[in-house]
């Protein structure tokens, strides 16, 4: 699917057909729209191939990001973070294809892109540089929209750990730590994307251009900073708990121990009075009393004795 817009400082103008300095979406694009999208941007013959392949390798999900500078044009992909349906501890990254001509910004992408969903919804006036840089400085941002989410769930999770620890909590904490991997791969991956752009003069030879893509750089770096901490919030947090699960088992294990010593004594008096042999007391109308009383007397002793060394 192919869409062209023309954004401007007060409304998003859909077109049917392309004009000059507009933005060109592409959503899984089959053959023929990529076939079209090639004679549409004028690209050779000798480089039509290249093209193409370059532009279906954003199907490739673990695709990192990279600039490539062609002969009428720059290639450029970025990751994006998404959050993933029908799981609010998950988040993922996915590759966002960008090309920028003198004419036409140009997106491409094989999955629904909340990025491209948001900048529809964005006024600004138009120019392709201009609109490749506020798309990025909007990516950088969700970033960090998502990495404060994930922060409230850590806080979240951490209290409920505090009160009663459970498996359905961990497990969520393990979903944000991996989320958080991809997160943090991603940015350090588009920093060196953003640096390589930085020397570009279709980027920074205009002011204004110029400041947006210092904003998407730094706001990139408050990301990777952010995600760094969080990740080492969780690693903390997994590892404070798996201690103190460790010692409350320990410490179960301890007076189940210290339990079964006790019953030992009287079961064990018991057993010796019942064997068929001449006993002390067998002939006393108290001895029923006396076997008792020594099991009692046996059974505190060892009682104090663990509480003593702090055993139980």
């Amino acid at each position: 699917m192919i869409q062209f817009y023309k954004p401007n400082q007060k409304e998003l103008i859909i077109l049917k057909t392309p004009e000059l300095n507009c933005w060109i979406n592409v959503y899984n694009p089959n053959t023929e729209e990529l076939e079209y999208l090639s004679n549409l941007l004028k690209i050779k013959k000798t480089e039509k191939k290249q093209f193409i392949e370059d532009l279906l390798s954003l199907q490739d999900q673990e695709e990192i990001p990279m600039l490539e500078k062609l002969s009428n044009r720059l290639f450029i992909i970025t990751r994006t973070v998404q959050k993933k349906e029908g799981h609010p501890n998950s988040y993922y990254t996915t590759p966002l294809g960008i090309l920028l001509t003198k004419d036409y910004a140009v997106t491409i992408g094989f999955i629904k892109n909340t990025i491209i969903k948001s900048i529809k919804e964005k006024n600004m006036k138009f120019s392709p540089a201009y609109f490749i840089l506020r798309l990025l400085l909007l990516s950088s941002r969700t970033y960090l929209t998502y990495l404060k989410e994930i922060d409230k769930q850590i806080n979240s999770i951490e209290q409920k750990l505090e009160s009663s620890p459970k498996n359905i909590d961990i497990k969520k904490l393990l979903y944000l730590e991996k989320s958080l991997v991809f997160i943090n791969t991603s940015l350090k991956g588009n920093q060196i994307l953003f640096e390589r752009m930085y020397k570009n003069k279709q980027f920074n030879s205009i002011e204004k251009n110029r400041d947006v893509l210092d904003d998407v750089i730094d706001e990139n770096k408050q990301g990777i900073e952010m995600a760094q901490i969080y990740t080492n919030i969780i690693k903390n947090n997994l590892d404070v708990n798996s201690s103190v699960i460790s010692n409350n088992l320990n410490k179960v294990v301890k007076i189940l121990t210290s339990i079964t010593i006790i019953i030992a004594i009287p079961t064990l008096v018991a057993s010796i009075y019942g064997m068929n042999v001449n006993l002390p007391f067998q002939q006393s109308s108290y001895a029923f009393g006396i076997t008792m009383l020594i099991s009692l007397f046996f059974t505190f002793l060892v009682l104090w004795f663990l509480w003593k060394n702090k055993w139980l």
